[in-house]
């Protein structure tokens, strides 16, 4: 079975090998990246990589900012796509746990009844006080979730898909493929939840804007998990906020983000069971001298530009602030406070 994942990236080097090593254990054959203004060395440690023969590395055609849906559309168009028998997209922070049989995809698809389409749920892990950036596995490192089946007063959950050839594919979007408009009844995708089951009509259909990439997340998980960890360390989310806006300067910080997805409710170790695994593929990937050499830079790099963030107001500022900020996410705090049940719960 041939599958390919496809995945676009910036600043990610020192979880590159981490997320490519977990995807060969379970199963991906092919990986295609996109990269995009990379300062870190990703795009030499993707380069050398590729000329390995491990993956594809290509420049992010995107000439707005709509990164993602421009490489996608590009992605559309490649034969490590169109040669696929299964087609998965996801990003460098996000795990897929199979909970069935040999935890591969390959059994995951079989216990979904081998459809056209499978939506798996989204978990967020907490950055639970973790705040140094260390060069060890995520998924070994972040244990601690919301609640699996409600996240920020909401039982939908976002997921993302896995793709079969033979889907009436439209295009393809960062959570779920697309199907062409009028499609008739008798040719609608086979197309389930990581439990086997028909996924909700409106979300096939994409017939409401709200659900248009989430359904229900209760009983969606019996068969798979997509762990995101989003936050990862405290040191690694200042980087990645550096990435996303290099000007703060005399502006408020909003720690919305960081609060949804930093609630330490539920504990959930089961990727765990990937580790031994995972570290032999990792280190027969460092094996190669000029790949170990890569890794060892990006993780320098990642590590230099913390420190260089560290120096400016705004990211100490920036710090302290997501220290003592609350893990219950923004609504449950409003909740309790409608209720007048917060000075209990603070």
């Amino acid at each position: 079975m041939r599958i390919t994942a496809v995945t676009c990236v910036k600043n990610e080097g020192p979880f590159l090998l981490e997320w490519i090593a977990f995807h060969r254990v379970i199963g991906v054959t092919d990986f295609l990246f996109y990269s995009n203004d990379c300062t870190d060395g990703t795009d030499r440690m993707l380069d050398a990589l590729a000329e390995r023969g491990v993956l594809q590395h290509l420049p992010n055609p995107a000439e707005g900012r709509n990164y993602q849906m421009e490489a996608l559309k590009h992605a559309a168009t490649q034969e490590v796509v169109t040669g696929a028998d299964w087609v998965w997209v996801a990003d460098v922070d996000e795990f897929l746990n199979i909970h069935v049989g040999d935890h591969t995809i390959p059994a995951l698809i079989a216990a979904c009844g081998d459809p056209q389409a499978i939506s798996v749920t989204f978990q967020f892990f907490a950055n639970d006080g973790v705040d140094a950036f260390t060069d060890r596995p995520v998924i070994e490192q972040f244990n601690r979730s919301h609640n699996p089946d409600i996240w920020c007063g909401e039982s939908a959950i976002e997921v993302k898909s896995l793709v079969r050839k033979d889907f009436p594919l439209h295009y393809y979007g960062a959570h779920r493929p697309f199907f062409r408009a009028k499609l008739p009844p008798r040719n609608m995708p086979r197309w389930t939840d990581a439990a086997g089951r028909a996924v909700p009509h409106k979300f096939l259909v994409a017939a409401n804007p709200r659900r248009i990439r989430k359904f229900p997340a209760a009983g969606a998980r019996q068969f798979a998990t997509l762990n995101h960890y989003a936050l990862r360390s405290l040191d690694s989310y200042l980087v990645k906020n550096d990435r996303g806006d290099v000007n703060r300067e005399n502006r408020a910080f909003d720690d919305t983000y960081w609060r949804e997805r930093n609630d330490p409710a539920h504990e959930d170790t089961s990727i765990r069971r990937y580790l031994p695994a995972l570290e032999t593929e990792i280190a027969r990937l460092r094996s190669d001298p000029v790949i170990d050499a890569l890794h060892l830079e990006c993780v320098s790099l990642h590590l230099a530009r913390r420190d260089a963030l560290l120096q400016q107001p705004a990211y100490q500022k920036m710090r302290a602030q997501l220290k003592a900020a609350s893990t219950l996410p923004p609504q449950e705090e409003a909740l309790l406070r409608e209720l007048d049940l917060w000075e209990g719960a603070a």
